[in-house]
């Protein structure tokens, strides 16, 4: 799928209207994610915390479960956007990389410009795969 400028703005929008819906009352830092699928569909993921701090989930790997839930393994691009323009933990990094390095990762602030547009294999160089698991 062809990423168009159009397109880049509607993830980025996509996931600014998610982002409305996150549950981060402990960080008060909502997130919001959309995720392009190769079918061309658009998934989105907010992030769910938990007065248990390490049981909650990042906007990034729901958004990734909930297409993969769905019958989605193939992925184009993601955006993800926070009030700062952060970027996604090694941990939603990992999860994403098992689906292909070549993702196109859009990080956009609250006010959704997009500060950095790079792709997964620079966010996560040197990443695990299926090719490291010996037998």
């Amino acid at each position: 799928m062809k990423m168009t400028p159009e397109l880049r703005e509607r993830m980025v929008h996509t996931a600014l209207e998610a982002r409305k819906l996150a549950y981060a009352p402990y960080s008060n830092y909502p997130v919001g994610a959309a995720l392009l699928t190769a079918s061309g569909r658009i998934v989105t993921g907010v992030n769910v915390e938990n007065a248990a701090h390490p049981t909650g989930m990042c906007a990034e790997r729901v958004a990734v479960f909930k297409a993969v839930s769905e019958g989605e393994r193939k992925f184009e691009a993601i955006a993800v956007v926070t009030g700062n323009g952060g970027s996604p933990c090694g941990a939603c990094r990992q999860v994403l990389s098992e689906f292909g390095l070549d993702l196109l990762v859009l990080i956009a602030d609250g006010e959704g410009k997009i500060v950095w547009e790079t792709t997964l294999d620079q966010l996560l160089p040197g990443a695990f795969g299926p090719a490291h698991l010996g037998k």
